[in-house]
């Protein structure tokens, strides 16, 4: 059995030999490709699916918890699986639109859509549709959404409890301040 870690890094890559297999997900060697080398690509190991199944059950274990304790309206959980849907939705466009070599979905367009609340879906697309798991650029991306989606919606939370859950108060309260 042949060392893999005697193999230079940038080994032109060639068709398998019977033992190398034939380049399945189950293949342990390098699987061939069709015509030249393809650039470096942003590629790295996707993170444990444990990770974002256990961020989405925390997500929505504190959501539920805020909406006993706190009193949040259901409106505000109501847009975040609405949103999710849709974020769902264009996930598996893209993946379907990859798949088939058709015009994709834009990643800023996915990293919107989960900023304006629709990363749970987006969590969940990304492990059912096994999509946008390995591209690092994205994930940092993703994940600083997440993070700035879950402060925002913090500060939201504070604000609406600290006026009793009157939009007409913070409103009113935010335009004084330009006053």
């Amino acid at each position: 059995m042949p060392l893999e870690s005697n193999r230079p890094a940038a080994r032109p890559r060639s068709a398998p030999t019977p033992t190398q297999g034939s380049g399945s997900a189950r293949s342990t060697g390098p699987r061939p490709t069709s015509g030249a080398l393809r650039p470096e690509r942003d590629m790295s190991r996707p993170l444990p699916a444990a990770l974002s199944w256990t961020v989405l059950l925390a997500f929505a274990v504190a959501f539920a918890v805020a909406v006993v304790v706190l009193g949040i309206p259901l409106w505000l959980p109501a847009v975040y699986a609405v949103a999710s849907v849709i974020t769902f939705a264009a996930y598996g466009a893209d993946k379907s639109a990859a798949r088939r070599g058709a015009h994709r979905v834009s990643e800023q367009t996915l990293l919107t859509l989960g900023v304006l609340g629709g990363w749970p879906g987006a969590l969940v697309a990304q492990q059912v549709f096994r999509h946008k798991t390995r591209k690092r650029s994205f994930r940092r991306a993703f994940w600083t959404s997440v993070v700035a989606n879950v402060v925002v919606l913090i500060a939201l939370i504070v604000v609406l409890e600290w006026a009793g859950w009157d939009v007409g108060v913070v409103r009113d309260g935010f335009v004084s301040l330009f006053e």
